[in-house]
């Protein structure tokens, strides 16, 4: 069983709770992230966790709510925020509460699978959720992209090979996101953007994200084209350093 086949069976009991809940959603998106009104030619999506399966813990304690203060005054375009309790130490209440905190938008960083699992992100504050090509079969990836737009969210679908990108590529995304670690195995190649970035239409929305720990990796990256990156280590240990870049 690989890493991501893991957390799936990990959440499921979890994930399928949600189906048995009331959410109360507005679909109007009030943080629109794919419109970048502020014209920023290079956009960062800081992310907010206190631990993954690759690192271990990063930081236990963290205080969500200040961190993404500390984001949006160092000028980040939004915020990833993730929900996923048992492999990242997430939780829903982070998302809830950095949603009361600041206006930026939040992305719902979980391993989504169910149509319910969207409405518990669109009714607890997420502007943008993340839908993994690897996780979903492709009626299944149509299905929760077709209807994640229908809740009026911005959708990051990712992406870590050409199989991947062909499939997300059927769904005519407004936003791409290529993954440079191997969710199978955790291991990250910087040059995963490199190689798919020329494959994706100009029109498309690429966010790079993973293993960017330093300036000196994000300009590599930067220099591919991208629009912007995703960024959780990095930020969480040495945000002030990495910001200079943008």
């Amino acid at each position: 069983m690989s890493i991501l086949e893991d957390i799936i069976t990990k959440n499921s009991e979890r994930v399928a709770k949600y189906a048995s809940e009331t959410h109360t959603i507005n679909l109007h998106n009030t943080a629109v992230f794919t419109n970048n009104t502020n014209n920023n030619p290079f956009r960062l999506i800081a992310e907010i966790k206190r631990a993954s399966p690759s690192k271990g813990m990063i930081d236990e304690n963290v205080d969500v709510v200040a961190q993404a203060k500390r984001y949006e005054a160092l000028g980040a375009s939004a915020i990833s925020v993730l929900c996923e309790p048992y492999y990242f130490k997430g939780d829903f209440a982070d998302l809830i509460a950095i949603r009361k905190a600041v206006k930026l938008p939040l992305l719902c960083k979980d391993f989504v699978t169910t149509s319910a699992h969207l409405l518990k992100a669109k009714s607890a504050g997420a502007n943008i959720v993340l839908l993994i090509v690897a996780a979903l079969s492709p009626e299944k990836l149509q299905s929760l992209y077709h209807f994640a737009r229908e809740l009026a969210l911005d959708v990051l679908v990712e992406v870590h090979d050409e199989n991947e990108l062909e499939q997300a590529l059927l769904l005519n995304p407004q936003m791409i996101g290529i993954n440079n670690r191997s969710l199978k195995t955790f291991a990250v190649d910087l040059a995963t953007t490199k190689r798919l970035k020329i494959l994706i239409p100009d029109n498309i929305t690429v966010i790079s994200e993973s293993g960017m720990l330093s300036p000196a990796d994000i300009l590599e990256i930067k220099a591919v084209g991208v629009d912007g990156v995703l960024i959780g280590e990095g930020m969480m240990r040495q945000a002030d350093v990495l910001k200079e870049v943008f």
